[in-house]
Order: structure tokens, then sequence, then C-alpha cells
């Protein structure tokens, strides 16, 4: 009778076993998941980096008047009312986006 139990505890160890290293869910498909997770993590690497860098700036717009200034200046061309524009002709300066003035209001918004 002992016999019969240590043969089947045995048969159940190895099962188990089977089961641990090679069955579903196993140390076989832990690797495989972990291999995944390091290859997404990997590709998510240069998206946090340019997340961080937008909440950075979102950040700096929202407190600082240097972002704004230097944002309308370089986006749209904005001058302050206490500088003078110069434009010198034969320089090219390569912009990002096509710089257009703004719309000016209409003469009856102006008058009001």
């Amino acid at each position: 009778m002992l016999k019969w139990l240590a043969v089947v505890l045995v048969v159940l160890l190895a099962l188990l076993q089977y089961r641990l290293w090679l069955g579903e869910g196993g140390i076989r498909d832990l690797g495989m998941v972990r291999e995944r997770v390091a290859l997404l993590e990997e590709a998510n690497k240069p998206l946090r980096d340019r997340n961080a860098r937008l909440a950075a700036e979102v950040v700096d717009l929202k407190t600082g008047l240097d972002a704004i200034e230097e944002r309308g200046r370089s986006d749209i061309g904005m001058v302050r009312t206490d500088e003078q524009f110069f434009w010198v002709p034969g320089v090219v300066v390569e912009a990002t986006r096509p710089v257009t003035p703004p719309e000016l209001p209409a003469a009856a918004e102006v008058t009001r």
C-alpha cells in the first residue's frame, strides 16, 4: 500500500512539474510574456519622452509669458510694440509653417 502511495505521489509531482514548466501559464509562457513586455517598453520609451516634453511645454505655456512670447514670435511672426521689424532682402529663413499675417478687425469693430 505504501508503495502505491509513493508511486501516485511521484506521478502527481511529475504532472505538476510538467504543467509548471511546459503547460499553459507556465515558466515558458512567462518568459515569452516578459520578452514581449520588454519590446513594448522599448517601443513606448520615445512616446513617453515626447509626452514628458509636451507636458513640460504645457506647464510652461500656462505659467510663463516667455514661452507664449517665443511661440508667437516663431509661429506667427509677432513683434512687440516697443520693437522695430527690419526685413533684410536676400536672407533666407526656413520656417516650419508658412507665416501669414493676422487678420485685422473690420473698421466698424474698431470704432466701437
